[in-house]
């Protein structure tokens, strides 16, 4: 998904749906208990407890204490439309584990714009001095550093360092939404343009080409 995600948040009544990834009317309800009896039944709300229902794909996501705890892949951004195949692979494993090593998905991700420095050309072997290559080709510095921190962070999950992911989980997080940027920067963008170019009158793109000879 792009900029037009809108993550789960709780009461919100409407975003992203958990399971269905659509944009959809979300209604809320209380998890109550039910206890029968031979002249009725009791029903008590059960404290702490939540649910909203999709309005789109008609299923259930479950809150505790005002956080989603099904499904657990929730808060996590989804990957870009234009995320490469071999990069997204690696994104939506990091997003599946997220919850359960937040660390294994910093590592993860690493790897994921390790193969996206293939996708822009290089050859993949050391990201380091992929990027290096990268921003002597003219790579903004914007997205030098959305790339260094993922780099960096992604080495600290693998050989400890300053930066302690297990106890940071935002830090993990914010990885997602970088990586996307990291997408949108690199590939995103540069469809967007090469879209309104060619759609400029052909006389004048011969005319462009013709000047820069």
């Amino acid at each position: 998904m792009g900029s037009d995600y809108v993550q789960p948040v709780y009461q919100l009544d409407g975003f992203n749906c958990p399971h269905c990834g659509a944009f959809a009317h979300q209604a809320w309800y209380y998890v109550v208990t039910a206890t029968e009896r031979i002249t009725g039944g009791d029903v008590s709300r059960v404290s702490g407890f939540a649910a909203c229902f999709c309005a789109r794909c008609r299923k259930v996501a479950l809150w505790k204490e005002k956080e989603m705890v099904y499904p657990r892949t929730s808060v996590v951004l989804l990957a870009s439309e234009d995320m490469p195949l071999e990069v997204k692979k690696y994104y939506d494993e990091a997003r599946a584990i997220f919850y359960q090593s937040p660390r294994g998905a910093a590592a993860l991700l690493r790897l994921a714009i390790q193969k996206l420095t293939i996708e822009l050309g290089e050859d993949g072997a050391n990201l380091n001095e992929a990027i290096g290559n990268l921003v002597k080709k003219g790579l903004s510095e914007r997205i030098q550093k959305s790339l260094d921190i993922v780099r960096v962070i992604g080495n600290n999950a693998v050989h400890p360092g300053q930066i302690v992911i297990e106890d940071n989980t935002d830090v993990a997080i914010s990885l997602f939404k970088i990586t996307n940027l990291i997408v949108d920067g690199t590939i995103t963008k540069s469809k967007e343009i090469d879209a309104l170019y060619d759609n400029l009158p052909a006389e004048a793109r011969d005319q462009i080409t013709k000047r820069d000879k």
